[in-house]
């Protein structure tokens, strides 16, 4: 389902698109790569001949998971505007704030970003980005220093909304959660394209901001979901993570996104059985595949 998540702004779809594509910001070689990356796989998997997962295949997954994890396998949670961003993956109203909190959350458990974000709001005041852009490097870090990385990711969150104010002329951007008057939504793909130019926001990043903030039926793969996949047998054993994202976004059905990236999470955190490589722990993923088909060694190369 989509939505509009804040007031009406007096832009149309197409004002906003057009607004996207002339920007002349220089990329950077890390935004470039990701730039052709998206390009090259908006529209069709990096891996053509590689037949999975099929539809039944990832219903019988998020039945299975389901069962295992069963108070993970609620509907979608609605975005709330006290929500912490860096606890819930970005579920909350704001763009930026679900941006800067799924920044948060790189590479660090949850309780640790969690407080970060917390001392954050503290520090300059809940959804104040003109406060933390204008900031001292160091009291952004300090006040962060709780969610690990703290310096580098201090300098993303600073430069994005600095970035995001030289492009837009102000510190904002829900015009991307925005239905305009000609009752036209941007696409995903112009959104995910907005979002991973700015240095900083990978696709993983961006993937989780459409999902949990904007409604959108994207499918973010995180350390523990690359891991699964591979498990499954969802990906050819070549395939890293930004082009397991590519692949399992266009072979998955759009109503269990949201559904399969939150039960595999969970069961990625809790099972011993698919944490480690030829672990002889029971697993129940590993018990699917198994029982159900011989593992496929199709296509391994990007197409």
């Amino acid at each position: 389902m989509k939505r509009s998540s804040s007031p009406s702004l007096d832009i149309t779809y197409h004002q906003s698109t057009a607004m996207i594509k002339s920007q002349s910001i220089p990329e950077s070689p890390h935004r470039a790569k990701k730039r052709r990356l998206l390009e090259t796989y908006t529209f069709e998997s990096p891996f053509l001949n590689f037949p999975h997962p099929t539809p039944s295949e990832a219903v019988a997954v998020f039945n299975i998971l389901s069962k295992a994890h069963p108070q993970y396998a609620s509907t979608r949670m609605i975005p709330k505007l006290t929500s912490n961003s860096a606890a819930t993956c970005g579920n909350v109203l704001n763009v930026i704030d679900s941006l800067i909190g799924t920044i948060l959350s790189q590479n660090t458990s949850g309780k640790n970003s969690s407080r970060a974000k917390s001392s954050l709001d503290v520090a300059f005041g809940r959804n104040n980005f003109a406060a933390i852009a204008s900031s001292p490097r160091e009291a952004v870090v300090e006040a962060i220093r709780h969610g690990g990385l703290a310096n580098k990711k201090a300098a993303t969150i600073q430069n994005l909304l600095k970035s995001v104010e030289e492009r837009h002329g102000e510190i904002s951007l829900q015009h991307l959660a925005e239905t305009g008057k000609d009752g036209k939504q941007l696409s995903d793909e112009d959104i995910m394209k907005e979002l991973t130019s700015y240095d900083g926001v990978g696709p993983k990043t961006a993937s989780c901001v459409l999902m949990f903030c904007l409604g959108r039926d994207s499918f973010a793969v995180d350390t523990h979901i690359f891991r699964l996949s591979k498990v499954l047998d969802w990906v050819p054993s070549s395939a890293d993570r930004i082009l397991t994202q590519a692949h399992l976004d266009k072979m998955l059905p759009a109503e269990l996104k949201y559904g399969l990236h939150v039960l595999m999470i969970q069961h990625g955190r809790t099972c011993k059985g698919c944490k480690k490589v030829g672990s002889s722990t029971p697993c129940i993923l590993k018990d699917f595949v198994k029982k159900n088909r011989p593992s496929s060694k199709l296509s391994e190369e990007p197409v």
